[in-house]
């Protein structure tokens, strides 16, 4: 995921847009509809940095953002030429909002430059749904809680958000598979004569 999101060129205008975008879709689990949508006055990036998304069903919810989305965004905001607070955050080349299909385009870009240093990620299909499943995977691998992660990704329900529990489930059945394999068979321990001996000599 890091090697995606450092892979546009911050030298270009789409490619600091594409880095800030990605990192925000990183960090608040949006989904491409809601983080294209975004407003500049809508990203507050000076003291609590924050992202106010507009979710399905007029679900809002406001995510906070690491100190380096908040960087990105900021330097971001600098750059753009019509930066008036009711304008589109990541806008197409024209200032109007970027299409879904637009920024798919862009994250096969990220995709394929990424993957000159990460061979393996040529072999995946990542869009830009895979960025929010992954941010759901590392919150949840980091210990939050699954009713913080249904917030935090805009689930109506945790229930919603339960096949990322079932599926980090899964991958630790699979490591524990490979620390155990499946043939090994379950011998029960039988201590050698020399160490009983000592045992029931006390």
């Amino acid at each position: 995921m890091q090697a995606i999101l450092e892979a546009p060129d911050a030298r270009t205008w789409a490619g600091e847009r594409d880095r800030a975008l990605f990192s925000l879709m990183y960090n608040t689990g949006a989904r491409v509809s809601e983080a294209i949508g975004l407003r500049v006055g809508e990203v507050a990036v000076d003291g609590s940095a924050v992202a106010h998304l507009h979710g399905k069903g007029r679900k809002d919810r406001s995510v906070p953002l690491w100190r380096t989305t908040a960087n990105l965004i900021r330097n971001w905001k600098r750059r753009l030429d019509y930066g008036g607070e009711e304008n589109f955050l990541f806008p197409n080349r024209g200032g109007g909002c970027m299409a879904c299909s637009n920024v798919t385009q862009r994250l096969e870009l990220a995709v394929s430059a990424a993957a000159e240093r990460y061979p393996q990620l040529a072999r995946r299909s990542i869009s830009p749904h895979t960025i929010r499943h992954t941010t759901a995977m590392h919150l949840l691998q980091s210990g939050v809680d699954i009713s913080v992660i249904a917030l935090w990704l805009g689930h109506e329900s945790p229930a919603t958000t339960h096949m990322y529990l079932q599926a980090d489930l899964a991958m630790k059945e699979r490591t524990l598979n490979r620390l155990q394999p499946m043939t090994a068979s379950q011998t029960r321990y039988r201590p050698p004569d020399q160490l009983m001996q000592f045992l029931l000599s006390f």
